[in-house]
């Protein structure tokens, strides 16, 4: 008998040490899966805004499509696409002298819309800015942008959140357009232009909304 319970006895004691060794070993920290939030062109908006020595001009672009990726709660990559062919300027009433405008900015001496129908933002990096108020921008983001087959990493702050199956991102980015192969214009190349001067920079302001 007491060869029978001798071994037994050491089993027991052996799955007993198992047991509390698996239960004060600490577990891993799981991280929350990455989601997809499609974006929702019929509640996004993108404005641009260009000037020149004596004028400006300003309007309205159209998301095609984008997805942005939440992480833990927030905004982590993502990819958005802008239809150039969708270019209005807002501050033209007259419609003769709209399609000149649009006609002359979607041609070949700017965004050559035919040949590049779209231009694409592609998030790498989503940062946050410490101590940010509450309505203030909170974030810098950081990525890839093409615009006419050119790509050029820019940066700039915004405004993003998640809540409620809804990933948000607003904000204002001051692009350089001559770095994208948008000459046409610049004193940056072009000598006794004068009054016809057109600015390098241009801004775009954006409000993009997905949902899962």
């Amino acid at each position: 008998m007491k060869k029978i319970l001798i071994p037994a006895l050491f089993a027991a004691l052996a799955l007993g040490n198992a047991a509390t060794a698996s239960a004060s070993k600490p577990k891993p920290k799981t991280t929350a899966a990455a989601t997809a939030y499609k974006l929702q062109p019929q509640l996004s908006t993108l404005g641009w805004e260009g000037k020149a020595v004596t004028h400006g001009h300003n309007g309205t672009m159209q998301f095609a499509n984008g997805e942005l990726t939440v992480n833990n709660g927030m905004i982590a990559s993502g990819l958005v696409t802008v239809d150039m062919k969708t270019m209005k300027a807002t501050d033209i009433t007259d419609a003769e002298s709209q399609g000149k405008f649009v006609g002359h900015m979607s041609g070949d001496d700017f965004f050559a819309a035919d040949k590049f129908p779209t231009a694409t933002f592609k998030i790498v990096s989503v940062t946050p800015i410490k101590g940010a108020a509450k309505e203030a921008n909170n974030a810098t983001v950081a990525g890839d942008m093409t615009i006419k087959g050119v790509t050029n990493r820019i940066s700039f702050p915004a405004k993003v959140g998640v809540q409620d199956g809804v990933a948000a991102a607003s904000g204002k980015v001051t692009i350089d357009r001559t770095k994208f192969g948008l000459k046409y214009g610049s004193k940056s190349f072009f000598d006794s232009l004068g009054d016809k001067a057109i600015n390098d920079d241009f801004t775009l302001s954006f409000n993009v909304i997905a949902k899962q």
